[in-house]
């Protein structure tokens, strides 16, 4: 075995100082600005990420100290079908690339085998003295190896390690997604609350406003037309709750597919809950390359489809195989394992392709081709990384300004209807008034609450934006197979 094992290393070395036919691979240089437009002038809420920040940048749902969105995320990270699907490609782009590996290295068998054997009256120069009646019996070991001198076998094995990187920066990718989606309909569901509570307080309030005016009708002091009015209202608001409870059914539904549980069994109790979008470490452009899954898996392609275009272009060379068998050979079983039974060869075969057709200049072109396909996946899918950082960048800040009006609209509206209820009891208006006024706040608080909701949102797609969970992925690459160089 030491001889073997001394044999194996020398000629992995040698094979290391032979030529590659595979195209030097160079990672991809994109300009990438300086800055984000759209964090320029901004205020002190974006913060510049820090690679040692104490939190577990994996974990960017803990940004939002919210106990059940981390529980439905646990439980998502263990149950969720979609992940388990990527899960298991994962496992099977490392145990292809495993695969691929094994052929820089000998392999080696054993063989046994005990046979009968009648051969032919009129074989060829067969001797009067042989019997027609033989056996046969084996017992030995063979080892083969393939010479890469140019590169074919690395330039597979590179295919392999990049194809398992891309798969498990896939995994990551798409859990990521699957959190922020996640994370989106538990927000919806929160501020579904809030808009059911706030109905539910109308139907309360023009409750009371029909029987008012119901009283004012019966005291001849009001019309029937106001208090149509007034029941018009209270049917609207109680439509809008029902409304909003199918649409909270929605979510919920959507929330127990992610978590692996049937919408039949899930529930979650209604809660009414303050929530602000997190300060969100925004980072350098540059690190956007680093962060992002995709990004990350994109480039890894392009790596894969460089070193098939190595493995397409070793077929115009010959292939060298050394090969060796020895064990021990007897036409009887007694005494096999003796020194006069002992068989053994051992020598190198090449194969060379003279032929084709064309066969290989059009794998090499198709190889070629893939690789270029790559390039372009991989720049777009970094110009749609920034595009998409952009955005809610973008967004983020249109927002918190249309926030800030809302809220002053609520106060302004609130006091308006307040003042018109006082000027009706008091006889001084009519109940039109009174209508325009309620349609006014409730729109203001309605539509308060939906910015809120979009902004919570928007806060959990910038994260994804910006790469989220991706720390994740260096873990899951050093548990692949090693890269070769």
């Amino acid at each position: 075995m030491k001889a073997i094992r001394k044999c194996t290393i020398g000629l992995y070395s040698a094979i290391l100082c032979a030529c590659s036919v595979a195209p030097p691979y160079v990672k991809p240089e994109i300009p990438v600005p300086a800055a984000y437009k759209g964090a320029m002038n901004a205020t002190d809420k974006w913060q510049v990420a820090e690679p040692a920040d104490d939190r577990n940048r994996g974990q960017w749902w803990l940004r939002y100290q919210d106990p059940t969105l981390n529980r439905l995320i646990t439980r998502l990270d263990v149950a969720n079908a979609d992940l388990a699907i990527a899960v298991a490609n994962f496992d099977q782009a490392n145990a292809y690339a495993r695969q691929a590996q094994a052929g820089l290295y000998p392999t080696i068998s054993a063989q046994s085998y005990v046979t009968r054997n009648r051969q032919s009256d009129t074989r060829a120069l067969r001797s009067s003295t042989q019997p027609d009646v033989y056996g046969d019996n084996a017992l030995g070991l063979g080892a083969s190896y393939e010479l890469d001198l140019w590169g074919r076998v690395r330039s597979f094995a590179l295919a392999g390690t990049a194809g398992a990187q891309a798969a498990a920066a896939d995994l990551e990718s798409v859990k990521l997604s699957l959190q922020a989606e996640l994370a989106n309909d538990y927000f919806a569901l929160r501020f579904t609350d809030a808009q059911q509570q706030l109905l539910a307080n109308e139907v309360e309030s023009y409750s009371a406003a029909v029987t008012l005016t119901r009283n004012r009708f019966l005291g001849a002091i009001d019309s029937e037309l106001n208090l149509s009015r007034a029941k018009a209202q209270l049917d609207t608001a109680k439509a809008r709750l029902s409304e909003s409870s199918a649409a909270r059914a929605l979510y919920e539904h959507a929330i127990a597919t992610l978590v692996g549980e049937t919408a039949s069994t899930f529930s979650l109790d209604a809660a009414v809950i303050t929530m602000t979008p997190p300060e969100v470490p925004l980072g350098i452009p540059s690190a956007l390359l680093q962060r992002r899954p995709d990004i990350s898996a994109a480039e890894r392609r392009m790596a894969q489809a460089n070193a098939q275009i190595g493995v397409a272009k070793a077929a115009f060379y010959p292939t060298f195989n050394l090969a060796a068998a020895g064990g021990f050979e007897s036409t009887y079983q007694p005494g096999l394992l003796t020194a006069p039974n002992i068989f053994w060869s051992i020598g190198p075969s090449a194969l060379l392709t003279i032929f084709d057709a064309g066969r290989r200049k059009a794998v090499v072109a198709q190889a070629q081709a893939a690789f270029e396909a790559a390039g372009g996946e991989y720049r777009g899918t970094v110009l749609h990384a920034f595009q998409e950082v952009e955005d809610n960048l973008s967004l983020s800040k249109q927002l918190e300004g249309e926030s800030t009006s809302l809220k002053e609209a609520v106060i302004d509206t609130g006091h308006a209807l307040d003042l018109s209820m006082n000027l009706y009891r008091e006889g001084t208006i009519s109940y039109l008034e009174v209508v325009i006024a309620q349609t006014a706040a409730q729109q203001a608080q309605l539509d308060e609450i939906d910015v809120r909701r979009k902004r919570m949102q928007i806060s959990v797609s910038l994260i994804r934006a910006l790469g989220g969970g991706w720390s994740g992925l260096t873990d899951a690459k050093q548990n692949t197979v090693s890269n070769l160089k």
